[in-house]
């Protein structure tokens, strides 16, 4: 295990991506096969069932195995002569039925598949609890008003409940996306060698081993990436959500901003050298997780152009990108539901936060107002005038445009921030509607 297992990933998923649990999946399908076999009349059911009695894990070497996969250049071929080899020591005649008609890649493939429907299912259930956190959240600070920033500047005044709501769309896009692919990606492989069946394998087969995987029976797919790469694609879709998500809160944890907090742990976010700092420490491993996604989907986009029916190598690149892409996905949204559940935020610093301009981000506003007696392009270039003597001065804006326009009507209204948030509040409102 790498030191910083712990750190970008997620114990809860530990055993998913491990080699025990890896083997475990290539012999559930191999025993689902023999299964689906007998069940069609294809091998006796004597022979499937000391074929799947033999198909556990503690009974394979793992360590060997991880050794002759060099030597066969894929995981199944030594496992199934380890396979080939118990069964013949318990029933020579069920030795003859293993892996019948089937290749490598159904086994591997299907098995991919497999662990990806329980990795899948634990997926929905943390987006489902960061789905209703982020819709708490955004209940909560539907009219807490705070800055926009554009390009890392002071914008104009909004809701954190308008930026809560973003994070909470972009989550339930994901949701939408996870559910429509699932169809597409949770299929079985079995097609022998080149996709065409045979004998052993055939359409009766097929219906039958999805059906005890618990999968939806498919055409052949071996050199047919879309399905796997759609799934990769989600997933550094979510992680970059999750990443934005912890981004705008890692900014809003600066000192100089200090409106939002990840909450406060022992020994949690601290310095080793300055004992003052509260760093973002959540969000540094989910912007971490997010910054390392986009070359694994680059490497699985990469391998699509598979060769015929069978690819020497891009096949392979898949194996272990997809399982880094799953680990760093989980590991980013555990920490987000964590984080989100816990953030802490100062409304009396966002609205402190919005009078350090001295009134220039009301200048929309302010044009606005003045552009119904002097005409847009006037009432732009005369704020744009008194903005520049307000920054110079280092007066607030108001006392320079009514120096400048003692006739404007209703200004103590144009500089009052719940006047200035838009539709803030009726659009996070309309919103939530779909969530109740």
């Amino acid at each position: 295990m790498s030191l910083y297992a712990e750190t970008f990933y997620t114990r809860e998923l530990s055993e998913l991506f491990e080699d025990r649990y890896a083997v475990s999946q290539l012999l559930r399908v191999e025993a689902a096969l023999a299964m689906a076999q007998a069940k069609v009349g294809i091998i006796p059911e004597a022979a499937a069932k000391t074929i799947v009695d033999c198909c556990v894990v503690d009974a394979i070497d793992i360590n060997a195995l991880k050794n002759d996969v060099v030597l066969g250049g894929n995981v199944a071929i030594p496992l199934v002569k380890q396979l080939t080899k118990l069964i013949k020591n318990s029933d020579f005649e069920a030795s003859k039925y293993v892996h019948l008609g089937a290749t490598s890649q159904d086994i591997i493939d299907t098995a991919t598949i497999s662990t990806s429907k329980e990795y899948i299912e634990w997926l929905e259930v943390k987006l489902n609890s960061l789905e209703t956190i982020l819709i708490d959240l955004t209940k909560k600070h539907i009219d807490t008003i705070m800055m926009g920033r554009t390009l890392l500047q002071q914008a104009k005044p909004m809701t954190f409940g308008l930026k809560t709501a973003g994070w909470l769309e972009s989550i339930s896009r994901s949701k939408s996306r996870l559910y429509d692919l699932k169809s597409r990606l949770l299929c079985i492989q079995l097609g022998g060698a080149v996709g065409s069946g045979n004998t052993n394998i055939t359409t009766d087969v097929q219906l039958v081993f999805a059906k005890l995987l618990g999968l939806s029976p498919s055409f052949p797919w071996q050199t047919q990436r879309d399905s796997l790469v759609e799934f990769a694609s989600f997933l550094g879709i979510l992680s970059g959500s999750l990443g934005k998500i912890a981004k705008d809160i890692s900014l809003l944890m600066q000192t100089e901003v200090a409106e939002v907090f990840e909450g406060a742990a022992e020994g949690k976010g601290g310095s080793s050298t300055m004992p003052h700092k509260r760093n973002p420490v959540a969000c540094a491993l989910i912007l971490s997780n997010a910054a390392r996604t986009p070359g694994l989907i680059s490497t699985m986009l990469s391998a699509m152009p598979q060769e015929h029916e069978r690819s020497a190598g891009l096949w392979h690149t898949e194996w272990e990108t997809l399982s880094q892409l799953m680990s760093l996905t989980a590991g980013s949204l555990e920490k987000a539901v964590d984080l989100i559940g816990n953030l802490e935020v100062d409304k009396e610093r966002m609205l402190q936060n919005i009078e350090i301009t001295n009134g220039l981000i009301y200048a929309e506003k302010v044009s606005f107002q003045l552009s119904k007696t002097l005409g847009k392009m006037q009432a732009h270039e005369s704020v744009k005038k008194a903005c520049k003597i307000a920054t110079q001065q280092r007066r607030h804006l108001k006392e320079v445009v009514l120096e400048m326009h003692p006739q404007i009507e209703n200004i103590d209204k144009l500089f009052q921030p719940k006047n200035a948030i838009g539709n803030s509040i009726i659009w996070v409102k309309n919103l939530l509607k779909a969530y109740s």
